[in-house]
């Protein structure tokens, strides 16, 4: 359990003692929940605050002078470049809120405690010797976690430990360090923009075992960071952000979790893949090899080993993380957390992440699971599934349940039009980058026919293949319409527009393309539908499958 220390009572009364007399007195009449007091909030000409996780309480009725302001700056150290303060040996911090002019006009005084017992919930990653990055929301006890690291690995585990103390925030104010730390050794920092070379300095100068650093906010520090971890040096710290997901896009610090590269892969690596040409990969290992998100104080998400969960999150996937949570007897308690957002970084659709097949087929129904799979034969035209009554056995491929989502790999399909068609017919599917972890596969006839290695994979695993004759937004949503049985407007209408961005491709690539099959009614529409373009087409095919092709400019009809 989380403890204070002896010394809790007296440090806070340092805090009070530097308050103007009559707010002092008022604070020090707080109820006994002052060990969940946060912070003690003076505003120029308002009224002085006492804030807690659960709300603030009005410590005085009149309102704040520049005197009691020029009070506690009088009673304080020095404020640095970044406007912070502190009490000599304790772990209160002081911040500024200065005019254009300046002159200080609000004071945050934030109660600072070293409180042991805080890593319990971690302590077997941070003895272990792994490095350690901690992302929380600003207030949650990031600070507090990284300060017990450093008192548990130099006093516990007897490691040689450097803390790089920006803003005194760790170590506290003054020349010696706040006894929180245990054995551990304190560098500051004279100003902000310096603390990337104290971070080296600390490696080349004082040989530790193990660096614990603050903030890791700027493209310096992340490099800094780097270059300790490729030392061999344990790092332990903190870096802006809430979640894992937060540095995926930040272009700046994404370097800890390896940075972030597009590669341009050949046709031929392209295909084996089952992907675009342009993937997104890690450029190197990451620089930390555990990420621990705090949620709340004491419900941590670990992210374990972090090299395989950022490589899932490129490929739009996700690594199920490890929720741990202490009770109120102090007991941790590990699950997997299934409420972790990171796949859809950089999912290619904004429909859902992409679990593997192995883990959509175990929520299904039992007998889905132990059935064998049938091997669903190809169909070349995206409405032969229900012609020749097949449908029934596809459903029962995706599951019974009816908003069951539909995971879907294009392939050679355009995954703009997909993403359209999906948001048009308003269908729960995931657009997936790999074969292995499909449904079905839409693919086009020419890449059918060549028998491409996803083609293959999908065919000897069973996974229903639907070939369409054109890459449109209307075979798209008609083959989505079949196997969902859902309606998708006007049958004339579906055509027509199919037709019109048939031409348009046609205007646009000069290739021929391929309409679906329709009655002779609705290939006459379409034929001068293709007339007024200026453009040619001929009917090709027998009934019911007779069907119209639009050829490119030059081509004989």
């Amino acid at each position: 359990m989380t403890s204070y220390g002896p010394a809790w009572n007296e440090e806070l009364s340092q805090l009070f003692d530097a308050l103007p007399p009559r707010i002092a007195e008022a604070a020090r009449q707080l109820p006994d929940t002052r060990g969940e007091l946060l912070e003690i909030v003076l505003d120029l000409g308002r009224e002085p605050e006492a804030r807690f996780d659960a709300g603030e309480i009005i410590l005085d009725r009149v309102q704040v002078t520049r005197e009691d302001l020029e009070y506690v700056v009088a009673r304080v150290g020095a404020f640095g470049d970044d406007n912070r303060a502190g009490i000599e040996r304790t772990l209160h911090r002081i911040s500024a809120i200065r005019n254009r002019s300046g002159d200080i006009v609000g004071l945050t005084c934030r109660v600072g405690r070293a409180v042991t017992g805080t890593i319990d919930i971690i302590k077997d990653i941070v003895v272990g010797g792994r490095s350690i990055l901690l992302l929380g929301a600003p207030g949650i006890g990031k600070t507090t976690m990284l300060r017990e690291c450093a008192r548990v690995l130099s006093d516990e585990c007897g490691k040689r430990v450097v803390i790089v103390d920006t803003s005194n925030e760790i170590a506290g104010d003054g020349d010696i360090p706040h006894p929180g730390i245990g054995r551990a050794r304190r560098m500051q920092v004279v100003t902000p923009a310096r603390q990337h070379a104290v971070m080296i300095e600390a490696v080349e100068n004082h040989m530790p075992q193990v660096i614990v650093i603050d903030e890791i906010g700027t493209e310096l520090e992340a490099v800094a960071a780097r270059t300790i971890a490729e030392r061999g040096v344990q790092l332990v710290g903190t870096a802006h952000g809430s979640s894992l997901d937060n540095l995926l896009v930040n272009p700046t610090l994404n370097d800890l979790l390896g940075g972030i590269q597009t590669v341009t892969l050949s046709d031929e690596e392209a295909r084996r893949r089952g992907t675009q040409k342009s993937v997104l990969e890690r450029k190197a290992p990451p620089t930390f090899d555990v990420l621990v998100e705090i949620r709340e104080r004491d419900r941590v998400v670990v992210h374990m080993p972090l090299d395989e969960t950022v490589d899932e999150a490129l490929r739009g996937r996700v690594k199920p993380a490890e929720l741990r949570i202490r009770g109120e007897s102090g007991q941790i308690v590990s699950r997997i957390d299934t409420s972790s957002p990171v796949a859809g970084v950089f999912d290619a659709a904004p429909f859902g992440g992409g679990r593997s097949r192995r883990d959509r087929d175990r929520d299904r129904e039992p007998d889905a699971i132990l059935r064998p799979r049938r091997s669903l034969r190809t169909l070349e035209d995206p409405f032969a599934l229900a012609h020749e009554g097949r449908e029934r056995e596809f459903r029962e491929v995706r599951g019974t349940r009816p908003n069951q989502p539909l995971a879907v790999f294009p392939y050679g399909v355009s995954r703009t039009y997909l993403e359209q068609a999906v948001r048009e017919l308003r269908l729960p599917v995931r657009i997936q980058h790999h074969v292995d972890d499909a449904d079905t596969v839409l693919t086009l006839k020419n890449y059918y026919r060549r028998k491409d290695s996803p083609v293959r994979a999908a065919e000897s695993t069973g996974i229903p293949i639907q070939v369409l004759r054109s890459n449109t937004v209307a075979q798209i949503k008609g083959a989505l319409a079949r196997v969902y049985g859902v309606d998708v407007g006007d049958p004339t209408e579906v055509a027509l527009q199919e037709a019109t961005e048939a031409i348009n491709r046609v205007l646009q690539t000069h290739q021929t393309v391929e309409l679906a099959p329709q009655n002779a009614y609705v290939r006459r529409l379409q034929h001068k539908l293709v007339e007024q373009h200026e453009l040619t087409a001929r009917s090709t095919g027998s009934e019911p499958n007779r069907r119209l092709r639009i050829l490119g400019p030059g081509e004989e009809a």
